[in-house]
């Protein structure tokens, strides 16, 4: 990982912390606005300046662009001023109308939570948007930069083989969005599209990796990198509803 990204996600702790607080006390009214992760570069450009306008103008074309497509990159720059490279992407199960509100919130969020930073990146449930001073289009990272796991079940071997299953399927179909289900265990599995498939199956591969490393006999766990993600969730089962599928947080 380069040192612009270390100084980016140098603070992702705390602004995971500000952001969750945040959330708390004004609950989104959509699942797929709930806060996952975020963070803010270090790095930062003064009021007024003509990078601020880049800034503007890109977070501008994301929120656009969301109404027509899942996913879009953009660099913008006035002539003599530095380039401001930035993308967004929503879950690719989404509408195009889901995936406008998605990308217009996190803008939104990202815009108050990063003010004055020369780089943001903001993960909500339904969408993803980053904008960033140096180019990271086309780059394979896969930094961890988010995860979670359930807690641990102890060895259950029907569920592992389940979990197992849905894991392998769901890097087995050479896709940047894939989402199934096996026994109780739901998954889904994303890659950022600036990659191209070899990437992303490296990517995804990597991601399933360690989520079973670090979450071993959980029934449910996230793991992000900065590329793509692997998420589990378990089936719930709700008497007047029927069987329905939740991502647990």
């Amino acid at each position: 990982m380069n040192m612009h990204a270390q100084q980016m996600f140098s603070v992702l702790s705390i602004c995971s912390y500000l952001l969750v607080f945040s959330f708390l006390a004004h609950p989104s009214t959509s699942a797929l606005q709930s806060f996952v992760y975020a963070g803010c570069s270090q790095l930062k450009y003064n009021p007024g300046t003509p990078y601020e306008s880049n800034v503007n103008s890109i977070l501008a074309s994301l929120v656009n662009s969301a109404a027509f497509s899942n996913y879009n990159n953009f660099n913008i720059s006035f002539p003599g001023t530095d380039v401001v490279y930035g993308l967004f992407q929503c879950r690719g199960d989404l509408s195009n109308s889901d995936c406008h509100d998605c990308v217009t919130y996190a803008v939104s969020q990202i815009g108050t939570l990063c003010g004055g930073a020369s780089g943001g990146v903001l993960q909500l449930d339904g969408c993803f948007v980053k904008y960033e001073k140096t180019s990271f289009l086309g780059d394979e990272d896969k930094t961890v930069v988010f995860k979670r796991c359930g807690p641990p079940i102890g060895f259950d071997s029907d569920v592992l083989t389940q979990r197992d299953a849905l894991l392998a399927y769901l890097t087995g179909g050479g896709q940047y969005f894939r989402i199934g289900g096996s026994g109780n265990a739901q998954g889904i599995a994303q890659c950022v599209q600036d990659l191209n498939t070899s990437e992303c199956q490296d990517c995804l591969l990597e991601a399933i990796t360690l989520l079973k490393s670090e979450c071993q006999s959980s029934t449910w766990g996230d793991m992000f990198l900065a590329k793509c993600y692997v998420r589990l969730s378990e089936r719930v089962h709700t008497p007047k509803s029927g069987k329905q599928f939740h991502l647990r947080h």
